[in-house]
């Protein structure tokens, strides 16, 4: 007999759940695409977005996910026998490299591997010996395969004091709206994101932030092409323009709804903090679930995981099994385990919850709490109190600052 009757959760790491709010925004007939208010919405839109990312620089909308945005982003500032450097900690900034290459560009890639940050004194000893080949540094922010992250602040700046002239470009499509950006102090040159993952959207349009040093490189940039040029899309004469076409008219309103309720309601800087929260509750769960268990955290320093996704490892190839009892079982939906570089086959030995977005405690509390029954059901062998050891960091962050310090 299947539980799975009632409410189901998806704790996947994106897309991640909609809210009622937006799915409710998008449940409307066309508009008009030529004047009213989509048209007229779209400076509120173009700011709020700007605020997340912490930015005055420009911003371009794709109507693609988040593979479209990288392709944007190399084809604007790029040309053909161009070399970039990659930086990888599991699969995203190789498939970007990949992306890179199949467009003519060169590569070489620095693999720091999928259970460790970027070293960032590497980076610079590579820019250092570099004699000007390299036209962009490439990296993420948070790996969603291995959940690795990558202190951008520190990178940023050592770029910027080598005095190279390389533009740091960061893939912020599992981490923007979860937790800290700054893309102007942090010196990152190009960003690209989407909108369903912190941003609370339902998939299907990507954004490309360019600043002044991107623009320059965009001159001269023989892969520009009609369609992903981003003159238009970020400086439009006319509406249509920003979309090299028809808009994606109710992905619009359902970003407009999402943008109210994380920029003018619960304000950026408390969703980062809520976030942290949350995170902190999965990784005390994960500890807890791997003393003396066969199920770890991916990434073992707290410092170096992802505030948006955290990553498990199970011995003996049961990750499947239990995603599966718990999404028929209990009617909750883990992330798959993606292999942690392009050619691994290590997913099967992964699975992955997905802590962004819309999210509350008694949502995440409810999937722990049945990944722990998981383990049971299974036989898997795990440590005790995983569910008190979450609760406990949750209950201090929810007590008034006086009671914190008292």
């Amino acid at each position: 007999m299947s539980l799975a009757f009632g409410q189901t959760v998806l704790a996947i790491p994106g897309p991640s759940p909609a809210p009622e709010r937006v799915q409710r925004a998008m449940h409307r007939g066309s508009p008009n695409i030529y004047e009213g208010e989509l048209v007229d919405m779209m400076p509120g839109l173009v700011a709020d977005l700007r605020t997340v990312a912490r930015t005055e620089h420009d911003v371009s909308f794709y109507i693609a996910n988040g593979h479209g945005a990288w392709e944007a982003a190399l084809c604007n500032v790029l040309s053909r026998g161009d070399h970039v450097l990659v930086l990888a900690t599991g699969r995203f900034a190789q498939g970007w490299r990949e992306m890179a290459e199949k467009l003519g560009v060169t590569t070489d890639m620095i693999d720091f591997g999928p259970r460790a940050p970027i070293d960032v004194e590497q980076v610079v000893e590579a820019l250092k010996a570099d004699d000007g080949r390299i036209k962009a540094v490439l990296c993420v922010q948070t790996d969603t395969a291995s959940s690795v992250r990558n202190d951008i602040a520190a990178l940023g700046r050592a770029i910027r004091a080598t005095g190279h002239e390389a533009l740091f470009m960061v893939d912020c499509i599992a981490s923007l709206g979860c937790e800290p950006f700054e893309m102007d102090a942090w010196n990152v040159d190009v960003m690209v994101t989407g909108c369903q993952k912190g941003l609370m959207t339902p998939a299907g349009v990507s954004f490309v932030y360019h600043g002044p040093r991107a623009w320059a490189a965009w001159e001269h940039a023989d892969l520009r092409s009609g369609y992903w040029d981003w003159e238009r899309r970020a400086r439009p004469e006319l509406f249509y323009q920003r979309f090299a076409g028809t808009a994606p008219t109710h992905h619009l309103y359902g970003l407009r709804e999402a943008l109210d309720m994380l920029v003018h309601e619960e304000g950026v800087e408390n969703a980062w903090a809520r976030h942290a929260t949350l995170a902190e509750a999965v990784w005390n769960a994960a500890e807890a679930w791997a003393e003396g268990g066969v199920v770890v955290p991916n990434v073992v320093d707290r410092a170096h995981r992802s505030i948006a996704v955290t990553t498990f490892r199970i011995e003996g190839g049961q990750a499947q099994p239990l995603r599966q009892w718990c999404e028929h079982q209990m009617g909750v939906t883990l992330g798959v385990g993606l292999a942690l570089d392009m050619n691994s086959n290590v997913g099967a030995e992964l699975f992955r919850i997905g802590h962004m977005g819309h999210l509350s405690p008694h949502s995440l509390l409810g999937t722990l709490a049945v990944v722990d029954a998981g383990l049971k059901a299974l036989g898997l062998p795990h440590g005790s109190g995983a569910l008190d050891a979450a609760i406990s960091g949750i209950v201090e962050a929810s007590r008034p600052a006086q009671a914190r310090t008292a």
